[in-house]
């Protein structure tokens, strides 16, 4: 499928993406099907991307799915798909992606937990 030459333009014109962690296909065969949405959207940041620009990745980490009945107060209805870190470097690396920096912070009060920020190049 060819692009149209404005969205090329555009494309090539972005230097830096930030995501604030995506949990929410041309996937390898055997993944899992969070492994695959993953590596979609890290394959579509990567192709926007111009060459060499930057990626900043930061989310939560873990290896659960917590579904919380309430937040802030209020009934809440939804679930979140937390991953390791290692998980999403590699996924990162799957996509293109060479990570540069790695900062992991643990929270003592939530051991099986921790907050994850990934500086990646394409």
């Amino acid at each position: 499928m060819t692009e149209p030459a404005h969205l090329t333009a555009v494309r090539e014109s972005y230097d830096t993406v930030a995501a604030d962690y995506l949990r929410r296909v041309v996937p390898p065969e055997g993944m899992d099907p969070l492994s695959r949405a993953m590596l979609a959207a890290f394959a579509e940041f990567h192709r926007v991307l111009a060459p060499g620009g930057h990626l900043l990745l930061g989310g939560h980490t873990g290896d659960e799915e917590p579904r919380p009945s309430s937040a802030y107060g209020h009934p809440v209805t939804w679930a979140s798909h937390l991953v390791p870190a290692g998980r999403l470097v590699a996924l990162l690396a799957g996509a293109g992606f060479t990570v540069t920096t790695r900062l992991e912070q643990a929270r003592p009060e939530r051991p099986e937990r921790g907050y994850v920020s990934l500086l990646a190049h394409a």
